[in-house]
């Protein structure tokens, strides 16, 4: 066979070459950079973990509150981290809510004002919240506390995960 036979020359064999080793290359950096980015999408619909906070023969109609723990995976590094909720009896449903403060974050406590004592109160800006969570006219946080999915199993309280109410 004769060089002339063929129809690619050396400076476009060596184009194509370094073409396709680049491209492999590149897809070779890209993947894993893809699944980084898509792992947390492809786990959002995941069947969420529970956390055991009490016994259901605890509770009353007061707001209590009760320290849990639960693990938490960030890529590669799982730690325990501790929260906390107020546990009480609503008629026959169990309401679990987050001590947090909606307008800022800080620390509510429940009947720790002295103007107000069936309420939840927080210190750093005066807020305040009803026995069942739901936030006062004319007091700083704009919306009620969040509030925790409950399950009850063999009489044993579980919270999952915090939603917004």
């Amino acid at each position: 066979m004769s060089e002339k036979e063929h129809k690619v020359s050396r400076r476009q064999f060596l184009t194509y070459t370094l073409t396709g080793v680049g491209g492999f290359m590149a897809a070779g950096i890209m993947m894993p950079m893809a699944r980084f980015a898509l792992d947390p999408a492809l786990k959002a619909g995941a069947e969420s973990e529970t956390a055991y906070v009490c016994e259901l023969s605890q509770l009353t109609e007061e707001p209590q509150l009760f320290p849990f723990t639960y693990k938490q995976t960030d890529a590669w590094y799982e730690s325990d981290v501790s929260e906390s909720a107020y546990v009480m009896l609503v008629g026959d449903e169990v309401l679990a809510l987050s001590p947090k403060c909606t307008h800022l974050g800080c620390q509510v406590g429940f009947g720790t004002n002295d103007e107000h004592p069936e309420q939840f109160y927080c210190p750093c800006h005066f807020g305040r919240f009803d026995k069942q969570g739901i936030n006062i006219a004319n007091t700083p946080p704009t919306r009620p506390l969040d509030a925790y999915e409950v399950t009850v199993e063999d009489g044993k309280v579980n919270v999952g995960q915090i939603y917004r109410r």
